[in-house]
């Protein structure tokens, strides 16, 4: 098992990025929360906790910014119905205190909202994750590396294009994922903030 990786980040595509450690580039998926805190300069050292899903086709890595996103990850995929997709859309859509008001709440509404969340899922995930939330917040947050994280990078010219395409791997139909990014103001936006917004406006 793979729990953790120190390297340089080398490419980032919502919600896929390479990281370079010694030589070797990982593959790594991650929730938007998670490309927010990446570093600016990307010969910034990243240090991410990480989860290796081992699947007939495929050895898939994903990748966390804090212990406690990883711990929620972990025990979403143990329900059933809640895949690693579906669950990095979560952790994508609301952070882990969003998402813990939803359950305490019984508030299955506002969870489905959230890309392939249909009725039944908000329900189990509220049954099944209400006695779960004390370990899977438990965890601290991870300290930043050495060189810190910090507010996204670059801002690409086709940042909608790009976030547009984000959304869709996170579940979104592509109609849903281009009207999403529509009402967003991209003017001088980051990939990772058009994206954080659209998320937003999907919540309302």
């Amino acid at each position: 098992m793979i729990g953790r990786l120190r390297g340089t980040l080398v490419d980032k595509t919502p919600p896929t990025m390479v990281l370079d450690v010694a030589g070797v580039g990982y593959e790594i998926e991650a929730p938007m929360s998670t490309f927010y805190q990446l570093p600016l300069d990307k010969s910034a050292e990243v240090v991410l906790h990480t989860h290796l899903v081992v699947r007939d086709d495929a050895h898939l890595l994903f990748g966390f910014a804090s212990l406690s996103e990883r711990t929620l990850f972990r025990t979403l995929i143990k329900i059933n119905g809640v895949g690693a997709k579906m669950a990095l859309a979560i952790l994508s859509g609301m952070d882990a205190d969003e998402f813990s008001r939803c359950i305490l709440a019984e508030d299955a509404t506002a969870l489905t909202r959230l890309p392939g969340v249909g009725k039944k899922t908000a329900e189990r995930l509220i049954v099944e994750m209400k006695d779960k939330l004390p370990e899977a917040s438990a965890a601290p947050a991870m300290a930043s590396s050495p060189a810190g994280l910090s507010a996204a990078a670059d801002i690409p010219a086709n940042a909608a294009a790009q976030a547009s395409a984000a959304l869709e791997s996170l579940g979104y139909r592509p109609a849903e994922a281009a009207k999403l990014v529509a009402a967003v103001k991209t003017e001088g936006l980051s990939t990772e903030d058009v994206i954080r917004q659209a998320l937003k406006g999907s919540l309302r």
